[in-house]
């Protein structure tokens, strides 16, 4: 159980539990009725596969609770104001809000269409935020991130955790630019997105190479756009599921 309400679809969070369930309740019952045993090994299996499937999504990857921040070098004076690009429904807003208890956090998103989030609404983004405990340094705006509704030099970092590799590949650099446009000289941008690592790999098999900018190459694309957006790179790393790309705005 969890307090949070990010509202992804079944797939990601208890496509999982349900094969455990429904495979575990298989092979009991071809054992109980003496059925040959490898059917019931085969089912058991079946069944194995989703309960470790559950952990991994669940613990490891941690899609019903919020984001652990990956690097401590983002926004390491602990506050300031931070802009999340592609917010959805808050998992790593919250990750920066908790993160960084003196920072204020703004989650921008179009709210429309779908990227795996049912019903995704700023309402859901204050709803997790308040149960957080956080809300007092949470708000939520309607915008575009290639066309950002903030002055020059607003916000001391920014961040896309999963959402700025969703535009087209020709709108990527738009934004980015517009989220340099937007930080204060030295400001940082955070990106998040995903790594086809065996984590994935083993969960979600048709993930495996999701799209163009999900590939092996990845870090080294992302380490270009942002230096053309004109961030020095100033580390990159991985976690679970997760490629992370650091960047510091040049004077």
């Amino acid at each position: 159980m969890s307090p949070y309400d990010f509202g992804y679809s079944a797939f990601l969070t208890r496509s999982h539990l349900i094969l455990f369930v429904v495979f575990a309740l298989l092979a009991v019952i071809t054992w109980r009725r003496g059925w040959r045993s490898w059917i019931t090994g085969a089912l058991t299996i079946v069944a194995l596969y989703g309960l470790a499937g559950t952990i991994v999504v669940h613990q490891m990857l941690g899609l019903n609770k919020p984001g652990e921040l990956p690097t401590p070098q983002f926004l390491p004076s602990g506050s300031g104001r931070v802009l999340d690009l592609g917010a959805g429904s808050g998992r790593a807003t919250l990750m920066v809000a908790l993160a960084r208890p003196n920072a204020k956090v703004t989650g921008l998103d179009l709210y429309k269409g779908y990227f795996g989030i049912e019903d995704n609404t700023p309402d859901r983004l204050l709803a997790n935020a308040r149960a957080a405990g956080v809300a007092d340094r949470v708000d939520a705006k309607v915008g575009d991130m290639r066309d950002l509704p903030f002055e020059t030099g607003t916000f001391d970092a920014a961040l896309s955790a999963f959402a700025i590799d969703h535009l087209p590949r020709k709108d990527i650099p738009v934004a980015l630019n517009e989220a340099a446009r937007v930080l204060k000289p030295n400001g940082q941008f955070l990106y998040l997105g995903l790594n086809s690592d065996t984590y994935v790999r083993f969960v979600f098999p048709p993930l495996h190479g999701h799209g163009f900018w999900h590939r092996s190459e990845m870090p080294d694309q992302w380490r270009a756009l942002l230096t053309g957006a004109g961030f020095d790179v100033i580390s990159l790393g991985t976690q679970p599921g997760t490629l992370w790309v650091l960047g510091q705005k040049k004077n």
